[in-house]
């Protein structure tokens, strides 16, 4: 009974405790229910806020992403930029040496390989000719010479003649007429 008897108190002791705490009880049973549900209303801005920040981060990252590729792109732009310039000023030289190909090839289709060939030809021809004419006239031009001094040899034979042979007076007149003489010859010749 002891026991019971101690049971007994106990009970009564809470009862008396409980009555005496029950209000703290029921303010701190409160309290403890309003920081749950106050937890709870935490719990889901916490949620919301990760999932905002998740989103952010994504973007965040895609922004990271695209600021890179627009860093690439623009430092692949200048160098394509780059590149253009050197190839403008090579096409401005090429565009030189081609004028400058057209030119020397326009000065040498002035010149017709065939027609020069066929004018050298013609050209060789005549020269030929000339060369054959002038062979000739140099033949009889050394042949009259040839001619005009045997001829001006006989004058003068003659002279010597005419000097022994006639006097002095008929001397002038018989010279007169054998240069006439010589002059007809070589005219004829």
């Amino acid at each position: 009974m002891l026991t019971a008897s101690k049971l007994e108190k106990i009970i009564e002791l809470e009862d008396s405790l409980r009555s005496q705490y029950q209000d703290q009880l029921d303010a701190k049973s409160a309290e403890i229910e309003r920081g749950i549900k106050k937890q709870q209303e935490q719990q889901v801005v916490i949620e919301k806020q990760l999932a905002q920040l998740t989103t952010i981060s994504a973007e965040g990252t895609a922004n990271k992403r695209t600021e890179q590729l627009n860093r690439e792109l623009t430092h692949r732009c200048e160098k394509l930029e780059d590149e253009v310039a050197t190839q403008k000023k090579r096409i401005k030289g090429l565009q030189k040496d081609l004028a400058e190909d057209r030119a020397e090839i326009k000065a040498l289709k002035q010149y017709d390989a065939a027609a020069m060939k066929k004018n050298l030809d013609a050209s060789k021809k005549k020269l030929a000719e000339k060369t054959t004419a002038n062979e000739m006239l140099q033949k009889s031009s050394s042949k009259a010479k040839a001619e005009n001094g045997k001829l001006q040899q006989k004058v003068s034979e003659l002279e010597a003649r005419l000097a022994v042979l006639e006097p002095e007076e008929d001397k002038e007149d018989v010279k007169e007429d054998v240069k006439e003489d010589v002059k007809e010859e070589s005219a004829a010749a």
